[in-house]
């Protein structure tokens, strides 16, 4: 292949991933706007007419602003590829480091915070305007701006020595070097998880042990049944930042923490409290954690091998409107566009997902009742402005929840 046709190829692949991601956005806001004026029967005792037309604005505002984030992605992407951003990046690497894995590591750094702050301000009209317009934000600039800080600091300590050590192997081990930074990468994310609970959640939020003794009581129960063993019931203090609700595990081997946000134990009647706990726990029994980090990790190595394959590639950083062929570059290059061409495959993981979403609603109807786990669903639908009637296509590409007509209707045809 030659530079010439791997660019036309590129563009050609942007522009269908975009295309397609404006079109089913267009599908979504049509699709919302027209059952916005009827709640669905099945829901009809239960949401009332305003609240299917909040969700149905709700949605609708957080679609067109993702018309505007996915134009503004495709624009970012042709400015650092053929535009010559990185290459620019790179000649301006060469004048502040004389060490060449400083340089590339200088360039991903720059590309990635550059990404950051043209995203900040429609993250800012997400927080402050929709999600404040529609009653959720509770966050402060102050504590948005404290978060900013925390995250940069964060990956800074985190993020940029797993970086260099990752470079490194790439120098250092020879044509096989992707399978020495796959076995790193798999090492980096188990330690996560191991930490996760006790040094980076409380970073950002408060987590106080669940002090209600008769829910304590019954979830001991339930946990119990499920053969499931944690290192403590917390409440988070989710409320802080939005008065959207949830409830997760989170940790892995002794580290296993159950979190509910208090926004949810205000909202849920006990039994639905137990069946929202029993749907996560039955991903936990279903193997569903497990089996997604092995597709993680099996999809990172299949994404290392075709770094090393192009990275010896000419073709491949001239189609791109980059000159200096370093590792880092490659690197940079393959994590910004390869998730084009793998767009179209975006089903597939969605299915993936919802899948594991029956097959959890499964076991919680079997340990406890499927109409507390129904009612449960519903409350979170509505108090989360989650709408009811997403476009059919849109949901099939993106949702990795099911939508709730189909959710529900299946949970309640589960064996009792």
């Amino acid at each position: 292949m030659t530079a010439m046709q791997f660019g036309i190829l590129f563009v050609v692949t942007l522009c269908l991933s975009t295309a397609t991601r404006l079109w089913l956005a267009w599908r979504q806001l049509r699709y919302v706007a027209a059952h916005r004026a009827e709640v669905p029967p099945q829901f009809s005792a239960q949401i009332d007419l305003p609240a299917h037309q909040k969700a149905a604005d709700y949605t609708a505002a957080k679609t067109r602003l993702s018309i505007v984030s996915a134009s503004l992605d495709a624009f970012l992407l042709l400015a650092f590829t053929l535009c010559g951003g990185i290459q620019l990046l790179s000649d301006w690497s060469l004048g502040v480091l004389a060490d060449p894995l400083l340089q590339g590591m200088l360039v991903i750094v720059a590309v990635f915070m550059i990404g950051s702050l043209v995203g900040t301000p429609l993250d800012l009209y997400a927080t402050f305007v929709i999600e404040a317009r529609f009653g959720f934000n509770k966050m402060t600039l102050g504590l948005y701006i404290l978060d900013a800080v925390k995250g940069v600091a964060l990956g800074a300590l985190l993020g940029l020595p797993l970086l260099y050590a990752i470079l490194r192997l790439m120098e250092k081990m020879g044509a096989y070097w992707w399978v020495y930074v796959w076995l790193l990468w798999i090492a980096f994310n188990l330690l996560l998880l191991f930490i996760y609970p006790n040094f980076i959640a409380p970073l950002f939020n408060k987590f106080e042990p669940l002090q209600d003794e008769a829910a304590k009581a019954r979830i001991d129960a339930l946990l119990k049944r499920c053969g499931f063993t944690a290192s403590g019931l917390f409440v988070m203090d989710g409320s802080k930042r939005s008065s959207h609700g949830n409830a997760y595990f989170t940790g892995f081997g002794k580290t296993k923490r159950i979190v509910f946000f208090d926004t949810l134990l205000q909202r849920l009647q006990p039994g639905e409290v137990d069946a929202v706990l029993a749907h996560e726990l039955g991903h936990f029994k279903r193997h569903h954690v497990i089996q997604r980090m092995v597709m993680v990790f099996l999809v990172s190595l299949v994404f290392l091998w075709l770094v090393a394959q192009l990275m010896q590639a000419e073709w491949f950083y001239h189609g791109l409107g980059v000159q200096t062929q370093t590792m880092a570059i490659a690197l940079l290059l393959c994590f910004m566009v390869l998730p084009e061409f793998g767009f179209l495959l975006q089903p597939l993981a969605s299915f993936y997902s919802r899948k594991h979403e029956f097959e959890a609603d499964r076991y919680a109807a079997g340990q406890t009742d499927a109409r507390d786990l129904s009612s449960a669903l519903v409350k979170l639908y509505q108090d989360n402005a989650k709408t009811l009637t997403p476009d059919p296509l849109y949901a099939t590409f993106y949702e990795s929840h099911p939508p709730a007509l189909e959710r529900i209707a299946h949970l309640m045809e589960s064996p009792k």
